[in-house]
Parts: C-alpha cells; sequence; structure tokens
C-alpha cells in the first residue's frame, strides 16, 4: 500500500515556470517509488506566467486539494486601477507611483515572510485535522513564496508529522530581498523564521551545490541536494535537431528576462562580431523585460537581427529548439549567481545543442556543463571571450553531440532521490 505525501505548493499548473514543472514532475514520477502524492495548493492564486498546457501532465489520479488564499496585491490592484500587481514587475519600473512606492515598502516591512502569509492559519487549521486523521505519513512545503514553509513548521508542532522543506531559492540570503526597502529587524525576523524551519523541518533539500553549502553554514545540519532536471517523455517523439552548415548561427534563449538577467553583453558581442556581415539571428522565447526590449529597438542592427517570440508554452518550446543552432543561458549577474541553476539548463542539455551562457565561471551551472561537455559559461564582462565563442559557434558544422551522464538528471531518477529521503522517516 503506497504511503501518502502532503506536497504544499503556491505554484501549481496553470502557472507557468521551472518551480511550477519541479513539483508537478515529482507528483508524476513518485508512485514509482511507493508514495502517492497530494497537492495541496490556492485556488486563486495571483501569478504572473501561465501555460495551460502544463495541465494536462496532470494525471486523473492525482488528488489536488485547493483552498482559498486572500492576497494584498488584489487590493493594490484595485487601488491602481491596474490588472498587474506582481512586486517583480512593479520594482522594476523606472518610474513608480506614490501607491506603488507605499505598497513594495508595506511589502518588505509588514508582510513577512511575504504576502502569502495570510494563507498560512487557514491552512494550518483546515490540514490539521486530515493529518490527525492519518490521511497523510509526510508533507513536503517548496519555497518560495516561503510562507509555505510556516505551514510546514506549524503542522509539525501541531502533529509531529513527518516534515520535508524544499528551498528553491535561498531565504534570509536572498537576493530579491535586498531590492526591497526592509527595516533591519525585519530582516531579523527573517532569519528567525529562517532558523526555525532550517531546524525543525526533519529533511531539507535545495536544488543547488551552493544553496546547499550555504543553507548548512545556516543550519548546522545537513541539507540534501536534489537539483531540478528533464521529463524525457516531454521531448516530442520526432523530436530532432538539424545538422548544421556553417558560416550560419541561429541563438535561441527560453525563459524570462528580467533586472537580474542582462542578454546585452551577449548581443553587443554578436553584433561586434558579425557587424559587417554574416548570417546570425538571435531569438527570444518567453517574456523580455521593457527595458531590454526598448535598448533593442533604438539600435539598427538589433530590431534586423533579434526576434521575440513572446511566451509560449512549455511544448511548444521544442519547435524552437529544432530551429536553433546554439542554446544562450542568460544566468544572474548578481550574489545568488553561483548557485543559479536554473531548470531549463538540463532541457537545454537533453537537445544535444551546444549552450553558450553568461554567468559565473566558476559556479554550479558552469560545473555541470563542464562535466557533460554540453557548453561553457563566461562572465559577462569578458566581451573577447563571448566573441571567441560565437565565432566558433558560427563556424562549427556537423550534428551535435548528446551531453554526458544527462541522465542523472531525469525527472524519474530525481524523484527515486525523493522518495528515499522520504523513507528516512522511521515511522513511515
Amino acid at each position: 500500500m503506497k504511503k501518502r505525501v502532503l506536497i504544499i505548493t503556491y505554484y501549481w499548473p496553470p502557472s507557468g515556470g521551472s518551480g511550477v514543472q519541479r513539483w508537478l514532475k515529482f507528483a508524476k514520477y513518485l508512485p514509482e517509488a511507493g508514495w502517492e502524492p497530494v497537492i495541496f495548493t490556492p485556488e486563486n492564486p495571483d501569478f504572473d506566467l501561465k501555460d495551460e498546457g502544463l495541465e494536462k501532465e496532470i494525471s486523473n489520479e492525482l488528488e489536488v486539494l485547493k483552498f482559498p488564499i486572500w492576497e494584498p496585491y488584489h487590493l493594490l490592484d484595485k487601488i491602481r486601477g491596474k490588472k498587474e500587481s506582481h512586486p517583480g514587475r512593479v520594482l522594476e519600473q523606472k518610474e513608480q507611483s506614490f501607491i506603488e512606492k507605499a505598497a513594495i515598502w508595506l511589502r518588505a516591512n509588514l508582510m513577512v515572510p511575504d504576502p502569502r502569509v495570510f494563507w498560512v492559519k487557514p491552512s494550518v487549521k483546515f490540514l490539521t485535522e486530515l493529518i490527525e486523521k492519518g490521511q497523510f505519513q509526510a508533507i513536503i512545503t517548496t519555497g518560495p513564496p516561503h510562507s509555505m514553509h510556516l505551514i510546514g513548521r506549524d503542522l509539525k508542532r501541531k502533529t509531529g508529522v513527518f516534515w520535508l522543506a524544499d528551498f528553491r531559492d535561498p531565504w534570509s540570503q536572498w537576493e530579491f530581498l535586498d531590492k526591497l526597502p526592509m527595516q533591519n529587524r525585519v530582516r531579523d525576523k527573517h532569519k528567525k523564521l529562517e532558523q526555525e524551519v532550517l531546524s525543525e523541518a526533519d529533511v531539507v533539500t535545495t536544488i543547488s551545490p551552493t544553496f546547499q553549502h550555504d543553507l548548512e553554514q545556516l543550519a548546522h545540519r545537513k541539507i540534501d541536494l536534489i537539483t531540478n532536471g528533464f521529463d524525457e517523455t516531454d521531448i516530442p517523439q520526432n523530436f530532432s535537431v538539424g545538422e548544421k552548415k556553417g558560416d550560419s548561427l541561429h541563438l535561441v534563449y527560453t525563459g524570462i528576462i528580467d533586472s537580474i538577467r542582462n542578454p546585452m553583453p551577449l548581443l553587443k558581442a554578436m553584433r561586434e562580431e558579425f557587424s559587417n556581415g554574416g548570417e546570425v539571428k538571435f531569438t527570444f522565447v518567453g517574456r523580455v523585460s521593457d527595458q531590454v526590449r526598448e535598448e533593442i529597438a533604438a539600435d539598427s542592427w538589433f530590431s534586423a537581427h533579434v526576434h521575440f517570440a513572446g511566451y509560449v508554452s512549455h511544448q511548444e518550446v521544442f519547435g524552437f529548439y529544432e530551429k536553433a543552432d546554439a542554446l544562450a543561458l542568460i544566468l544572474t549577474n548578481t550574489k545568488n549567481a553561483k548557485g543559479n541553476i536554473p531548470g531549463k539548463l538540463f532541457e537545454y542539455m537533453a537537445t544535444t545543442l551546444p549552450i553558450l551562457a553568461l554567468g559565473d565561471p566558476e559556479g554550479d551551472s558552469a560545473k555541470i556543463l563542464k562535466e557533460a561537455e554540453a557548453g561553457q559559461v563566461f562572465s559577462h564582462s569578458d566581451h573577447v571571450a563571448i566573441q571567441l565563442s560565437l565565432r566558433k559557434l558560427f563556424e562549427r558544422s556537423g550534428k551535435a553531440e548528446s551531453a554526458l551522464g544527462i541522465y542523472q538528471y531525469s525527472r524519474r531518477n530525481l524523484s527515486l532521490q525523493l522518495a528515499k529521503l522520504l523513507d528516512a522517516d522511521p515511522v513511515s
């Protein structure tokens, strides 16, 4: 008989993004390892990206509990008369109204750890009875938003249930918090809550070796590493990348471009290298910040060679992979950059296309790419090396080779690792 695990996650389809796919895929493969997942997620969440195609991946046998949530962004929307008040979007705006500045200050100092904190008490009240009736042998919380971990903390205190806390990003050391006008006492409260979660959870997991090391320094305990990965069943059966001909280059980037992901050093190197001629093209697939769009629109060479496909479903992304000669990976250039391993990195490697990345050359993504012989990471400021790499990709011909050891990052294999951590509970 399968044991049941409750997965508490804010992000769930139709929300899009790597955080959604992480737990969608674990829910898909955990039954093979003897665990029956049950999802607990908001009934009416306020998320930025939607990918309704991901809903097709939810098994009919998977139980999904949806519970109402109240979020302050809805109130801000009414006051501003706008439809979108996501903090990342507001923070990226060059000019902010008084109301928007006030909203950011309130979010930073009164909503700790985040605006979803209002969901904690009602969720704990609802779930406590289910756990006490023996419906679940374990619970998992995944953050951000880190208020999900407070639900796990309170359920652990009330019921003693086995609890695994999954950190997809840091908490007190998260670079996003540095962008907020946060008072020192509030920062201390974040650290206090973080310590409670790190010390009281039975198991703590994270996605990269750097985040693992940093959390171990904070927690003075073992932190388990389970990276993101790729699902081989996502790859269409007829998927194949063409044999590249020399003296041309089509680079494709998929995902978000925002204030902490800057593609301009790569684009400027591309312009400098091929401004005198060359069949080159760069395609963005996904949401691109207004600032980058404006900079590209203001330059005639960029306008002629850079294209925006917009946000597409996960399945549609593979059509863009097939048309690419190489894939661009724009990593963050911030204090958390070393541990930045985007979920798409593993899918990139699965395509067999070469990868050119900007980021920390000594970071976790760089080490994974080097071990797999799948690509290279260059510093945002290393213009000469970026240009040289572009020239090599331009002149390259033939068929790409598969990345080495890629299947250690398969979602099925990673789910087996997760199940072993759940099985570590002596009473499960």
